[in-house]
């Protein structure tokens, strides 16, 4: 039986930037094996698998194309565009996402999408032997989150033009590396990069799960409870973060722009 997939932007309002995912919603669970297969097919940095638990409720995988994660932020923006556009969610109504991480809200006004996450602290340590090398540029600061390595670095500059080595950055033990500074740009607070070559992805175009800890991380030292994002991939990609206690709003736009059919 074929299986419907959709290819949607998310944290872009027009087609061809933002971080592509692939959407399946799918009548029961599939085998693990079966979603991982159509991952590494899909070959995009995350493919989501959902199915409806209940009204309002939804059980949310997230797959790359080698490994399964725990949790993804622009893949779960894209299933809540997916669903709201299938007319299985309402504007401003609350869905449940039930996943690895827990249970992850989310609610689309019709043109915003607001994602409510955990937010993830990052504490100060030292550079893991070889990090700052494999990166190509030196750190103004290290933190480690529970997944990932964030660098802050000397300025918006440094982020767009550093050349990691994918190669050396794979063998960490991390999940990613994400590298951050202060935004030059008017209008934005603070820009990132996010390499993951461990995943599967050397660079991901936009990573909501990072800004789990950047909002936080960037709060503090600006002093701000709402701010201004954008990813400085080749892509490129903007979303809203706002700090909620130990909560993170994550809110951004999603555009469709592949409808297809797995028939294999």
């Amino acid at each position: 039986m074929p299986l419907p997939f959709v290819q949607i932007d998310a944290f872009t309002a027009r087609p061809f930037a933002g971080n592509p995912a692939a959407v399946c919603i799918v009548p029961a669970p599939l085998d693990e094996r079966r979603m991982q297969d159509i991952a590494r097919e899909m070959n995009l940095s995350e493919t989501a698998f959902l199915h409806r638990q209940g009204t309002g409720d939804y059980d949310l995988r997230w797959f790359t194309p080698t490994v399964e994660v725990a949790l993804c932020g622009h893949a779960t923006l894209a299933s809540t565009h997916a669903l709201f556009e299938a007319g299985l969610i309402e504007a401003g109504t609350a869905v449940r996402f039930h996943t690895k991480s827990g249970v992850l809200t989310a609610a689309h006004d019709g043109q915003w999408i607001d994602l409510d996450f955990p937010a993830t602290v990052a504490d100060a340590v030292d550079p893991l032997d070889g990090l700052t090398e494999a990166l190509g540029l030196p750190a103004v600061s290290v933190a480690r989150s529970r997944f990932d390595y964030l660098v802050e670095v000397a300025d918006e500059d440094a982020v767009r033009t550093a050349s990691p080595d994918f190669g050396r950055l794979r063998h960490l033990p991390v999940r990613g590396v994400m590298i951050t500074s202060r935004a030059s740009t008017p209008g934005i607070d603070f820009v990132s990069r996010f390499f993951a070559p461990g995943s599967g992805i050397d660079e991901d175009p936009v990573t909501g799960s990072a800004h789990r800890a950047l909002a936080p991380f960037w709060g503090e030292r600006l002093q701000k409870d709402a701010m201004t994002a954008r990813q400085l991939s080749a892509r490129g990609g903007d979303l809203r973060v706002r700090l909620d206690g130990d909560r993170v709003h994550l809110i951004g736009q999603a555009v469709t722009v592949i409808r297809g059919e797995i028939v294999a």
